[in-house]
């Protein structure tokens, strides 16, 4: 990510008033950031890799997932795997430097760190961006069930998938080279864009769905019926939302205090754990193959058969 993310504001030029404030955050918050095990980052990176790679092989192997809908989630497979593949490229990286097993002039580390940056930024980007599409392409699932091979053909998701990667790497490498608060601004605005979108899209699916089932309930007279229905729709969404606001929330809200408060004591207090922001990021590429793909009778059938060919 931009190098701006990674560090605190610099309180030399505070006043005395705010030293004395500063003093009381160092203590309820720690005078260093967050330090997160490189451990950590490197198992998290594996277990999403091969997830993904898992779904990325399955969907591939069997003929009745080549879809639009499927390819999305293939396509979202992918870009959580370059989330995973990227920050543990990273973390291999930091630590053969620390360890003087790699030595490079300071220009070729900048260099690389660029390139990781822009590997990362572009991956959670098409990640958030298929989200998004996922998104869609249910509602249109649900609202346009008659018409939805005539509205999401083939050609229409190869464009739409062709576009999301083009323009996430094309972004990714604006943001990078031109790193300051406009970048930070542009990537905040995508996601309240993508937050707006899925939320707007999941709930008015999810009522859809529970006047549907309250419909057929009042003609069956099976009132516990809707309730179950209702209450497994509502399980669902509230697991969908939550994951996604867990994950990606308290990131994008480290990018939103940085252009409000970069030099208050609570925003600044709230910098330290950015390496646990992080985290939540790659927990999120792990979590995405449950809710998105292993849910499906027809995937998981096929996830049996890519396991046992690798036994």
């Amino acid at each position: 990510m931009p190098s701006s993310l990674r560090t605190v504001p610099d309180l030399a030029n505070a006043t005395a008033a705010t030293l004395v404030s500063n003093q009381t955050n160092r203590t309820f918050c720690g005078s260093q950031p967050m330090v997160i095990p490189n451990e950590l980052y490197l198992t998290l990176g594996a277990v999403s890799f091969v997830e993904n790679m898992v779904v990325v092989a399955a969907i591939f192997k069997n003929r009745n997932l080549h879809s639009p809908m499927y390819y999305f989630i293939c396509c979202l497979a992918v870009a959580d795997m370059l989330v995973s593949i990227s920050n543990v490229v990273e973390t291999i990286f930091m630590l053969l430097l620390e360890h003087g097993l790699l030595v490079m002039a300071s220009s070729s580390v900048q260099l690389m760190d660029n390139i990781m940056d822009i590997l990362i930024c572009s991956s959670l980007m098409s990640s958030l961006s298929f989200l998004g599409i996922i998104a869609v392409d249910r509602y249109i699932t649900i609202f346009y069930a008659l018409r939805y091979h005539n509205i999401m053909t083939f050609q229409r998701a190869v464009t739409v998938i062709a576009v999301v990667w083009v323009v996430s790497c094309v972004s990714s490498i604006i943001f990078i080279a031109y790193d300051g608060e406009a970048a930070i601004l542009c990537l905040v605005i995508f996601f309240l864009s993508m937050v707006t979108l899925i939320v707007a899209l999941y709930i008015h699916m999810f009522t859809l769905a529970h006047r549907h089932a309250r419909r057929i309930s009042s003609l069956q007279r099976k009132q516990s019926a809707m309730q179950f229905t209702s209450m497994k729709g509502a399980i669902t969404l509230s697991i969908l939302l939550g994951v996604f606001f867990i994950c990606w929330g308290p990131f994008f809200l480290h990018l939103t205090l940085i252009l409000i408060c970069p030099s208050q004591p609570a925003c600044i207090c709230y910098f330290k754990y950015f390496s646990l922001y992080l985290i939540l990021v790659i927990c999120n590429s792990v979590v995405d193959p449950v809710i998105y793909a292993f849910r499906s009778q027809e995937l998981r059938k096929t996830l049996k058969e890519v396991v046992m060919c690798f036994w």
